[in-house]
């Protein structure tokens, strides 16, 4: 059996980098916050293994889940209490990125879905009309 490739998965590639630059982040940078590092670490996790199964098998819902996780992140460094640090700059920048990527994922799914339905429609010969 030949898996073809979406062209949609490249965005789940981002999304997988973009993972690991969030995991990696309390090491790079030397962030010392615990909250924060485990926020990040456990948010790089999971945007991974969404990407992941998103490449392997997609399904809306892994992309929703990533949008979540992502305005997660956005909300994250208020919610935790590491408001005006470092790794918030990191947390709402990778998490807006990574929703970002998500809806554009979604979004893009929707119209190829959805386009070639239209196109059928607009295949059809229509009449001229008369003003």
């Amino acid at each position: 059996m030949k898996r073809t490739w979406r062209r949609e998965s490249v965005l789940d590639l981002y999304n997988l980098l973009l993972a690991a630059l969030l995991f990696a982040s309390p090491w790079v940078f030397k962030l010392s916050n615990g909250a924060a590092k485990m926020d990040l670490w456990a948010g790089g996790i999971v945007i991974a293994a969404m990407s992941l199964a998103a490449i392997a098998a997609y399904a809306n819902w892994e992309e929703w889940a990533n949008v979540a996780v992502g305005l997660w992140l956005v909300i994250s460094p208020w919610a935790l209490g590491f408001a005006h640090t470092r790794a918030m700059h990191y947390s709402i920048g990778i998490g807006a990125a990574v929703a970002f990527f998500a809806l554009l994922e979604l979004w893009l799914h929707y119209d190829a879905t959805h386009s070639s339905v239209t196109d059928q429609d607009s295949a059809a010969p229509s009449t001229p009309q008369r003003h």
